[in-house]
Order: C-alpha cells, then structure tokens, then sequence
C-alpha cells in the first residue's frame, strides 16, 4: 500500500493513463500522418473495423490514412469522453471522437467535413506495452459546410517536420 491508497488502485491508475496516451498518440498519428505512430497504437494483426469507410488491420489502417489524408488541406481528431475498465492485461474502451476535415477543389473552394463517433477498443498488454488488439468505430452524425471566410492559414505541419515533434522529444529544453 503506499500512503492511503491500495497499490492495485495506482496500478490501475497507471494502466488507465498509459491507454489514455495510445489513444492521444493515435489523434497525433493520424493529423500528422505518421504512419509509424498509428501502427505503434496497434498489435500487429489487430483488426480495425470502421464500417464502410475502412475494415482491415490496423496497420493497414495507417496505410489507408496514408492514402487519403495527405490531399486533404487540414485536418483535427479530438478524443473526448474516455472510459476505460481493466482486469489485468486485458482492457476494453470506449472513446468520443470528433474529426474536422477541411478539403479544398480546383476552384479553390474550402469545405469542411465534421464527423462524430465513437472508438470501442479491445486492448491487451503484451511486454508492458498497450495496444489496441480490436477497434470498432461507431459512427454517430457528420454535415460539410462551405468555409466562406477563413480567419487564419493553418500553421505547423501534418509531418515529421512539425514543431511538436521537436518539443515532445525526451529531455527537451527550451534554449
């Protein structure tokens, strides 16, 4: 036990959190199209079934975002509303998820796509690491609108070049 809290409490704590960050890596993967991220947040052979928009592996999965996020203008995924439940190396989740797409045409016309789900995650620790082993997209409501007026230009980058990388690296000091 340590102080007044029991020591499967904190591990469960610790378990929670450590998913908690897969599914944030997997948001970061995807906006920044970081195939090799994606792929890290599942087991190989895990199977990743979003309805009609895409069933297979979930590294097929990065491979398909590979595909058809880079003609996209921008682009955010926001996960929200976690629940997590653990017994042991296995856990199961059930995540809100809401994406924002921007596409832009020839004619220079941005539009953009807001699309609402749910995650439900099957996961399993194997070597001390969480991955998901299962995942079910649930797709709640979506709508495109026609941006009319932007008030700003997307800044950053949606690859390995982009400031987050820099700042996220172990031991980073601001100099």
């Amino acid at each position: 036990m340590t102080g007044d809290i029991p020591s499967g409490q904190i591990r469960e704590l610790l378990d929670k959190q450590a998913i908690t960050e897969q599914l944030s890596a997997y948001c970061r993967g995807v906006d920044r199209i970081d195939l090799d991220l994606i792929r890290s947040v599942f087991h190989p052979g895990a199977i990743a079934d979003y309805g009609t928009m895409f069933t297979g592996t979930g590294h097929e999965f990065a491979d398909f975002i590979g595909q058809v996020h880079p003609p996209m203008s921008a682009h955010s995924h926001l996960i929200g509303s976690i629940s997590i439940t653990v017994s042991g190396d296995i856990a199961g989740s059930e995540s809100y998820v809401l994406a924002r797409l921007r596409f832009t045409g020839a004619d220079a016309l941005a539009t953009d796509t807001v699309t609402q789900g749910r995650y439900l995650d099957e996961w399993q620790r194997i070597d001390g690491i969480w991955r998901i082993s299962h995942r079910r997209y649930l797709h709640t409501l979506d709508e495109t609108r026609v941006v009319e007026r932007p008030m700003m230009e997307p800044s950053g980058t949606r690859d390995g070049s982009d400031p987050s990388y820099d700042i996220l690296r172990p031991g980073k000091a601001r100099s």
